[in-house]
């Protein structure tokens, strides 16, 4: 099967109704799946599900059409570096199905994203927001003729904490396709994760 990297137009409003047969596709599941599967490909997880590509993905597909898709619960496990935080892991077939949604929405909204935010995002990610940062720093310092300072700062439990009903508002602004949204809210939904 011969998937194209680009299976959303990402125009503006009038593209953003009838997302969701677009989103259901065989051929945007399949691009899911390549990327859900990226530096992950030898886990057990991926493998099991590569061995039966073709059923899962109809599966997923037929659940999606037939709007009976639920996301699995989430695996919790705790990470003590850099610091120890709880963290909500999805199902890989879940990760499929963010990925199928983020191949139909993400140049809707990139265009309204700040330039220097850097992460998870097309032609940008480490290398490219430390470069920006070295240009800033340059700038600041005068070429490092005078001091300058950095704020590192984290929002605590940003994904407990975010306002689902609010993000929902913010996202049908731009996505008029109201099974899409109900299946971002459904992913929403099923991010329970209790405070530390």
């Amino acid at each position: 099967m011969v998937v194209r990297e680009n299976v959303s137009s990402g125009g503006g409003a009038n593209s953003s109704e009838n997302l969701y047969e677009q989103l259901c596709s065989m051929e945007n599941l399949q691009l899911a799946f390549e990327k859900a599967k990226k530096r992950k490909s030898l886990k057990p997880y991926v493998i099991l599900f590569e061995a039966e590509l073709e059923q899962n993905l109809a599966m997923l597909e037929r659940e999606l059409l037939t709007m009976t898709y639920k996301p699995r619960p989430l695996t919790t496990f705790i990470l003590r570096e850099p610091k120890t935080r709880k963290i909500g892991k999805s199902d890989f077939r879940d990760r499929v199905i963010h990925h199928a949604i983020i191949n139909i929405i993400e140049l809707i909204f990139d265009k309204t994203f700040i330039n220097d935010s850097y992460a998870n995002r097309r032609n940008k990610g480490t290398i490219k927001a430390i470069e920006r940062f070295d240009e800033f720093k340059h700038k600041a310092s005068k070429n490092f003729t005078r001091p300058c300072y950095v704020l590192k700062a984290d929002v605590r439990h940003y994904f407990d904490t975010v306002d689902h009903a609010i993000l929902l508002r913010i996202v049908s602004k731009r996505i008029k396709d109201t099974r899409v949204l109900q299946l971002i809210k459904a992913i929403l939904d099923n991010h329970q994760t209790t405070e530390q």
